[in-house]
């Protein structure tokens, strides 16, 4: 599945619809949470018949039959997503918190399927045929969406950011491998002091996008504060807070997939440690640090190409990977504050790659048919956005 994005240009008008076909998503959702929550305890209500429901809606509210019966099947599988992950975690008994359904209040995407919406012959407009009011609106970007069939988009989402609206396409198409350049081996430690360290003794430097950006942020926060609560002048306000998070989280991402494509196309074997960053954030001191660093989303982006490149990507515990000595197996105990290995055997080099070639040896052995994760084109659906049914399957 690949998600191509185009800005959307139109007038006030269609912006305004946009934002309340955005509002009726949210309202079918919360009420299919409603419509779960009422009637679970009476009988087993499932995907079906919240699909059921959005019809009933539907002949309720004038609003919700404005807006494409698909899209409103969408928005209910929305609700499913979070029932259905509530139902797993049960189940797995997950410890702590299962997540329980909630109501959102801060939705900021309408999904279409098939239906509702036509593309311009040229694929530089799109129209949207429900009775919404959005009509056909200029999309902006650089992808090549007119090199692939119309039937193959399965899915169209249009999403409100910070810096205006967008468009996302769905096309079922699958993921084109290309040649490596080479076929190394790497292991890789990652870290605060640097982004990652790997069995070659190279240093990745910490990016560090939120510290960096953090005083403007701090005071963009400030003005919104000193802005009357209604007024133009705070909604500019939050608008040009916003806008310098969503800097901060692209910066993130092409970072990490600069990275990632950069390791699997010159690696047939890449290992890394499969970590609990969940667990980590718990850790208040740490918490800003381990979010700013973004280990996941270069996990994910990794994975992505791994399946591209036709690379093994290897996920290994940590656990004593910084302790054990690489070169004679001895646990050299230390603390986080000593940088430097040193073993009895002479073996003496920076701590983080030390780990990494530990990390290297265990994933060589998990290639060899002991704990193997290799990663695969699914992966790409929850990534790049598929839909919301996809990231759930997948």
């Amino acid at each position: 599945m690949l998600v191509l994005e185009y800005k959307v240009k139109g007038k006030r008008q269609q912006y305004q619809a946009i934002n309340e076909a955005i509002r009726t998503t949210q309202f079918i959702r919360n009420k299919a949470i409603r419509y779960w929550m009422d009637g679970r305890s009476e009988s087993k209500i499932d995907k079906i018949a919240l699909n059921n429901y959005s019809t009933a809606l539907r002949k309720e509210f004038g609003f919700v039959k404005d807006l494409n019966s698909m899209a409103c099947q969408s928005a209910t599988e929305r609700a499913w997503l979070s029932i259905s992950r509530f139902y797993d975690n049960c189940k797995s008994k997950k410890p702590g918190k299962k997540g329980f359904p909630r109501f959102q209040k801060d939705n900021r995407s309408v999904e279409y399927k098939t239906s509702g919406w036509s593309l311009h012959p040229t694929k530089r407009r799109i129209t949207f045929t429900d009775k919404k009011g959005i009509g056909e609106v200029k999309l902006l970007g650089k992808w090549d969406i007119h090199t692939y069939p119309v039937k193959s988009i399965k899915r169209v989402r249009l999403v409100r950011k910070a810096d205006g609206y967008y468009c996302q396409f769905a096309v079922d198409i699958e993921v084109k491998t290309e040649q490596r350049t080479a076929d190394g081996e790497l292991g890789l430690d990652v870290g605060l002091e640097f982004f990652y360290s790997d069995s070659n003794g190279h240093h990745e430097e910490n990016p560090r996008f939120l510290r960096k950006a953090e005083k403007a942020i701090k005071h963009a926060q400030r003005q919104i504060y000193k802005k009357e609560k209604g007024k133009n002048q705070r909604r500019i306000a939050r608008r040009r807070y916003a806008k310098k998070h969503l800097r901060v989280s692209r910066q993130r991402t092409e970072h990490s997939k600069r990275l990632a494509r950069t390791l699997c196309k010159a690696n047939a074997l890449v290992g890394y440690e499969n970590l609990n960053v969940k667990g980590m954030v718990q850790n208040h001191c740490l918490a800003k640090s381990i979010n700013d660093v973004a280990w996941t989303l270069f996990r994910r982006w990794l994975e992505y190409f791994a399946a591209k490149f036709g690379t093994t990507v290897v996920a290994v515990n940590p656990r004593m990977t910084s302790q054990k000595c690489s070169d004679c197996g001895a646990i050299v105990k230390k603390s986080l504050s000593t940088r430097t290995h040193k073993c009895s055997c002479g073996c003496e080099m920076q701590r983080d790659v030390n780990a990494a070639i530990n990390i290297l040896n265990l994933a060589r052995q998990g290639r060899d048919g002991q704990s193997r994760t290799n990663a695969t084109g699914v992966e790409t659906a929850t990534l790049l956005g598929a839909s919301l049914v996809e990231q759930v399957l997948t």
